[in-house]
Order: structure tokens, then C-alpha cells, then sequence
């Protein structure tokens, strides 16, 4: 093998495993440094740089940080990455959060933007092209900013005031504003000789259930974000006292949990799946059944029970799960009579959908599988060279922390286009390796490694709860135990950085390694070196770091980057300075920014 390029921005980005999976690279060890250390307002503009809304996501997140954490390799979970994000929105100094957002230019560039859609990639759009000196002109149909996060996230998850506070910052930068403005013709819009379009609506349309009954019991079953959003607006402010949901993702138990909130008194979710297999969070799964909620898997919808001209329930063929050679599953029936449970009220949560009627299909805007624009995975530019998509709206249904990532891309290629410079030039991400040698012994973080138990989270008493929608069930970590859980990082960014003419082979690193990850061998083929290694690297998609083989026996130092805990144990123990602690940071470059590598 040869000698890996840790001058390669990549790979140590991808060495620090939460950070490379969070779609938006935010910088995760280091702001949990910042409120390990109180300094809530600084951990909080780590964040707002790179995910926009701290303050939501550390309620709402649906965490692809937090699977791919090294503390979980330790013991059995993570650490509380997103729960921590709160915890600097919650603390920090508003007033010093208002001092730091960016300067707005107050003579314009000359060029005008138009967003259709207030969500998170929109908004991410906005945040990003405003200081560049843009003109903006949102468009929503909505009365306040937001997107899907207002409307489908309901209150007692995600608090008004706060998703406003986070909103306001990047609409006060003197985004002009047309809410419950409908667009119903993306030519009315090019017509308005804007210089590019970003269409961020989202994938508005829930997916219905046409089974026997949907049209005779039209009136009590309700399309899951339709009824929510309905809900967030207070145009619904009730429910039948039975209620059933179909579906088990994220929208489900938003849906079933609400439905107490408004006077269900017997609420079931309903899912053609095993209960493994249900696409919600874990953690919302968990919420809802802590509120007294029961999941019914393996149940197929046949019909709704129409009696009169009402409602009266639905009837569900029991079946099991069974899966070919290939893990493909099939539902097959148990032959039984179909059970019948009762309800007043259906919610259908069962997926969304893109629609784009108001798009003509004469403006040079091509469209392809599934009735989607097609549009560039990396530009986020469509066939139309105007006209760029992100969030929901791009490829289909994704969360808020991917919305974001795809406004901060496409911002970057409409201010590259509208400089006329090629969308396809992407900006180089901005990284340095820092040494945190403070002394002798001594490094500028603390890595010590423990045992440590994942804190558990505060809720809201349950019965307290139900009797008000919009009181906030997670209670959040107060301070103290919101340094106790930073505590349990492993600052995964301070690299084992490995001098080749500095070692003399004296293997002390070796013996110290809690792990068994640092072996001295001869040179081989990756395959071979896995196999030799001290502790064998079984994981594939986790990197060898190899030194060249300079060392005096012609050896090559190799280290299984997926075990290390960057304790610092080796560096501490060579006698010869071989090994250093180095922070590394990696920032993905805004548009506006030449970007680069600084050694």
C-alpha cells in the first residue's frame, strides 16, 4: 500500500466520523469543547455556520452524526451530539449572538434571487447569499417562514419561539418577504427577469390510501402533513375520541401524539411492517409509547368501515414478514379473518411526494423518473441554467440537516454562475492541523478515556403534557450535566499525526495502545496488512494510516484509524516526539469564499 496523504483534506475529515457523516460537515468535537468550557455563544456560531438552526436541530435532528460516534464503539451509546446543540441554544447570550451575524452590505450587487419556498434550504440560501450583497425575494404560501419545519413539526417538539428566533436572524439581513403568496407558474416568476431561482418547496403532497370507503369517509380521514399543518395554523383544534394512524415514519408520531394533544382518548398506530423495521427515530417511537401510544405491526389496510355515512373503523389482513436470499421482504396473509378496529378518525401518514404542477414544462426544465426535475447532485442546478432545486424538493424527502447541505451548495453555484464563473468549480474546503502540545505531558483538551453512561434527557410529566399542544415535552440538559455528556467526547479531530524520521522503533506506542491499532510490520497489500495487524481491522470502510517505510528496519507504522479513542497515550509515551496530537478543522467553504487547505 502506499503511505496515506494526510495532506488530503479528506482524510482526516472522514477520521472524524460524526462530523463527516453530518450532511452539513458541522465541526461537532469542537463545539462540544466550547460548552465543556461555558462558552455557549461561541459553541452556538460553530453550529449556525454550518447547520443555520441550532436551536431546531438540537430538538428535531434527525442525527446521522450520532450512529457513526466513536463513543459508541466503546460502550452502547453515543454521545448526545444533537442533544448538546441544544444545550448551547439554549444558553447562549442573544445579545452576542446578534452582534456576530453578518454584516449586510447596504449597496446592493445588482443581482436579484428568488426563492420559492420559506423552509430550511431557502432560508440556508438566503443566510448564505445576503452578505454577498444580494437582493432576495422569498416566496412561500405559508404566513410566516419556516417551511415544513413550522407546519409539520408540532410545538410540542419544536417551541414557536424558538424556531422564530432562528428564522428572524436570517430574514431581518432584509429578505423581502411575499408570504401567503402561492406561486402557481415558475414562468410568472422568470418573468420577473430575476437573475436565478431557487425552488425549495419541500415534497408537499402526502400520499393517500385508496381502499374501499376512502371517498364515503372522506370527511373524517386526513393526509398526515395536511392535518398537521392544519394543526400549527390552529384551523383544526380537534379530534374523534378514536383515532387511527397509518404509517410508521417520523410524520406518524408527530400525527398520533398531536391527536392526544386535541382529545383522542384512544390512539393506535397502524403499520403494514414489522415494528423493526418502522422508519421513525427510535427516540419518537420511544416518545410516543412513553405517552401511553400502542404500535399494531404486521397489519395491512384492506377498507374503512363506512356505517351511515360515517366512519366507524378500518379492516386490517394480518400477515407476516418473509424475506428471500436477497433480504427482499414480503408480506404474505395468515389466512385469518381480517380484524376490525374501531375509530372516529384515520390520519394517512404513510410517505410524501413531490408535486410540481406549477412548473411549465416549456421552460427548458427537463424532468425524469418519478415526474422529478432532473437536477445536478453537486450544483443542485437544473436543466434551466436559472433555475436551482435543494431540500425535499431536489431529490425527494430527506430532514432539515440535508436541506441545509443543499442550500449551502446551491448558494455557491448561483453565486458562482451569477459571476460567471462555472457551477461546476466547487470550493476547496477550508482545514488546518494544529498541534495541541501544551507541555511535556500535557495537551490543550482533555483525553482522558472512561467509562461513561449516556445521560438520559428530561421530559415533561406525561399527564401534564397532553393538556397543553404546544408545552415542550424534552426538557433539555441544564448546564451541569451538559458538561458531564460533553465530557464523554472523544475529541475525535485531535489526530495521531506520525513522523517517520523522528521514530526509532523503540515500539513503546505499541505497548501503550489501549486498543492493540498501532502495529510496526513489513510492507504488504491492504488485505495482507488487515490480517497482520496486532488486532486484526475487520472494518472495511475505515481507513489504515501507513507511513512510508523510511523507518531504520525498512518497516511501515500502520494504524486501524476505526479503533482509535485519540487518547493521546502514544504521543505522551514517545520519547522522541514521533507522535503529535493535532487538531484538525474542517470548515465546507461558503459561497463568497475562495476556500483552500492551510497546512
Amino acid at each position: 500500500m502506499k503511505p496515506t496523504d494526510i495532506k488530503d483534506p479528506e482524510y482526516f475529515h472522514k477520521v472524524v466520523d460524526c462530523q463527516y457523516a453530518c450532511p452539513a460537515h458541522t465541526p461537532v468535537p469542537e463545539y462540544i469543547r466550547l460548552i465543556a468550557a461555558g462558552r455557549y455563544t461561541d459553541a452556538y456560531m460553530v453550529n449556525w455556520e454550518s447547520n443555520v438552526f441550532p436551536g431546531v436541530l438540537g430538538r428535531t435532528c434527525d442525527r446521522p452524526c450520532e450512529p457513526a460516534c466513536r463513543r459508541g464503539r466503546v460502550e452502547e451509546q453515543p454521545v448526545a451530539i444533537c442533544r448538546l446543540k441544544r444545550v448551547a441554544a439554549d444558553n447562549k447570550d442573544d445579545a452576542d449572538v446578534d452582534a456576530q451575524m453578518p454584516e449586510i452590505p447596504s449597496t446592493k450587487n445588482g443581482k436579484r434571487v428568488a426563492l420559492i419556498g420559506g423552509g430550511p434550504a431557502s432560508l440556508t440560501v438566503a443566510r448564505d447569499l445576503m452578505p454577498l450583497g444580494y437582493s432576495i425575494d422569498l416566496y412561500d404560501d405559508q404566513p410566516l417562514g419556516g417551511g415544513f419545519m413550522r407546519s409539520q413539526i408540532p410545538s410540542f417538539r419544536l417551541p414557536e419561539t424558538v424556531l422564530n428566533q432562528e428564522v428572524n436572524y436570517i430574514l431581518d439581513m432584509g429578505v423581502v418577504t411575499q408570504f401567503n403568496t402561492y406561486v402557481d407558474s415558475l414562468k410568472s416568476i422568470l418573468d420577473k427577469n430575476y437573475d436565478a431561482v431557487f425552488v425549495g418547496t419541500g415534497a408537499p403532497r402526502g400520499r393517500d390510501l385508496n381502499i374501499p370507503g376512502r371517498e364515503e369517509g372522506s370527511d373524517n380521514i386526513h393526509i398526515g402533513i395536511d392535518w398537521l399543518s392544519s394543526v400549527a395554523f390552529e384551523h383544526r383544534e380537534k379530534i374523534g375520541k378514536k383515532v387511527i394512524v397509518l404509517g410508521g415514519g417520523n410524520t406518524a408520531m408527530d400525527c398520533c401524539r398531536t391527536s392526544l394533544r386535541l382529545g383522542a382518548q384512544d390512539v393506535k398506530v397502524v403499520v403494514r411492517s414489522p415494528k423493526t423495521e418502522m422508519k421513525a427515530s427510535p427516540w419518537e417511537i420511544e416518545d410516543a409509547e412513553r405517552e401511553g401510544i400502542p404500535m399494531f405491526e404486521n397489519h395491512v389496510p384492506l377498507e374503512f368501515v363506512v356505517e351511515d355515512g360515517k366512519l366507524v373503523g378500518m379492516k386490517f389482513d394480518k400477515v407476516r414478514a418473509e424475506y428471500d436470499d436477497n433480504g427482499k421482504r414480503s408480506l404474505v396473509s395468515l389466512g385469518e379473518a381480517p380484524e376490525l378496529i374501531e375509530c372516529d378518525d384515520v390520519c394517512i401518514a404513510i410517505g410524501q411526494d413531490n408535486a410540481f404542477p406549477w412548473i411549465e414544462r416549456d421552460l427548458g426544465l427537463e424532468f425524469g423518473k418519478w415526474d422529478m426535475p432532473v437536477v445536478d447532485t453537486d450544483t443542485f442546478q437544473s436543466t434551466n441554467e436559472k433555475v436551482f432545486f435543494g431540500g425535499d424538493a431536489a431529490f425527494g424527502p430527506e430532514n432539515v440537516i440535508t436541506a441545509v447541505a443543499h442550500g449551502h451548495q446551491a448558494a455557491v453555484s448561483i453565486d458562482l454562475f451569477l459571476n460567471g464563473k462555472s457551477v461546476a468549480d466547487r470550493l476547496a474546503p477550508g482545514t488546518n492541523l494544529v498541534s495541541q502540545k501544551m507541555g511535556i505531558h500535557e495537551w490543550s483538551y482533555d483525553s482522558g478515556v472512561v467509562d461513561d453512561v449516556r445521560y438520559a434527557v428530561p421530559h415533561a410529566e406525561v399527564q401534564l403534557s397532553l393538556t397543553d399542544r404546544k408545552m415542550e415535552v424534552e426538557l433539555g440538559f441544564d448546564a451541569d450535566t451538559g458538561f458531564a455528556e460533553a465530557q464523554r467526547c472523544l475529541n475525535c479531530d485531535a489526530q495521531t499525526v506520525f513522523t517517520e524520521s523522528k521514530c526509532i522503533e523503540c515500539d513503546a506506542c505499541v505497548d501503550i495502545c489501549p486498543t492493540d491499532c498501532i502495529t510496526f510490520t513489513a510492507p504488504a497489500e491492504e488485505a495482507e496488512l488487515r490480517e497482520r495487524l496486532t488486532a486484526p481491522a475487520n472494518n472495511l470502510a475505515q481507513d489504515l494510516y501507513i507511513s512510508t517505510d523510511q523507518l531504520p528496519t525498512k518497516r511501515i507504522m500502520v494504524k486501524d484509524e476505526n479503533v482509535c479513542l485519540h487518547c493521546g497515550l502514544c504521543a505522551e509515551r514517545c520519547p522522541t516526539a514521533a507522535w503529535d496530537m493535532q487538531k484538525f478543522m474542517y470548515e465546507v467553504t461558503k459561497a463568497g469564499n475562495e476556500g483552500g487547505v492551510v497546512s
